[in-house]
């Protein structure tokens, strides 16, 4: 049984027919609708295309790419009700990659009104680290379906594997998310952290999380954790299974961590005015 769980986005354990031989030739992430952005380090020229993958004892399916979670743009609607200023009329925008205090923001959700930017929610994507290789693994299933992999027999007889870098991955986010936060504390903003179940298992039982709240809109550090729900064809669909919440000293305390990171309202305005285009607006396809 194979380890990879989704390649390209489509399951190696539906039922349906794939045509194998042309998902892997075009190598499109249905997520991002273009070709996928997971390169090979030893050879740019390759994607990897692995969205999941399965893993532990359980067999449990694991996302080790961020763009899963773009499934139907689901986390983006479970994020509308934190737009506490959005109205009907108002348009929304999805634009990534915005920088403020503590690094990058993955998405901000923004309610724009006659161009003027009425609310916004900040969308932070968190997947599991692998260590090791999940190449042989990919190899070893794609000649199983009949496609053949010219001059790769050393990684598909390689016996490499891969694990799960669960403490780096863990600490890491929430490091970045303590500094996010204190940021969109100060202007009275949310700050979302789309993770799987498995992973707020390990978050839970390691760090000192038991103070979290049940969601509610007075703080400012929102956890959605989503999982893996299997359909009746054998592939899997993303689904919300919990909503947790804290502020910028919960985040803190549970690291022994402070820190002061501010950055005034307008200018992340400035910022997000000048990334709004007709590519931003948000749709659902």
């Amino acid at each position: 049984m194979t380890k990879v769980l989704e390649l390209y986005g489509i399951s190696t354990q539906s039922t349906a027919y794939v045509d194998w031989g042309s998902v892997i030739a075009q190598e499109i992430c249905p997520y991002l609708h273009r070709k996928c952005l997971k390169i090979r380090k030893s050879n740019p020229d390759l994607t990897i295309g692995t969205c999941s993958m399965l893993y532990g004892k359980e067999q449990y399916g694991v996302i080790i790419c961020p763009f899963r979670h773009l499934e139907r743009r689901q986390i983006f609607t479970d994020c509308f009700h934190l737009l506490t200023l959005h109205e009907p009329g108002n348009e929304l925008h999805i634009i990534p990659e915005v920088n403020i205090p503590g690094g990058n923001v993955d998405y901000f959700l923004v309610s724009v009104r006659n161009k003027e930017i009425r609310d916004f929610v900040g969308i932070e994507l968190q997947t599991l680290d692998t260590t090791g290789t999940t190449w042989p693994d990919r190899q070893r299933f794609i000649r199983s379906q009949g496609v053949e992999i010219a001059g790769d027999d050393i990684s598909i007889n390689s016996t490499k594997t891969f694990g799960i870098n669960w403490k780096m991955t863990a600490k890491t986010i929430l490091v970045q998310l303590h500094h996010k936060v204190q940021t969109f504390q100060e202007i009275d903003k949310h700050l979302v952290l789309v993770i799987q179940d498995e992973f707020m298992k390990y978050i839970q039982r390691t760090f000192q999380f038991q103070h979290l709240n049940q969601a509610r809109l007075g703080d400012s550090a929102h956890l959605h954790v989503y999982e893996l729900q299997p359909n009746e064809d054998g592939s899997r669909r993303l689904e919300l299974a919990s909503r947790l919440s804290t502020d910028a000293d919960g985040i803190a305390s549970s690291l022994g961590l402070r820190a002061n990171p501010k950055m005034e309202l307008e200018a992340i305005m400035v910022v997000l005015r000048s990334k709004l285009s007709e590519q931003t607006l948000f749709t659902l396809q």
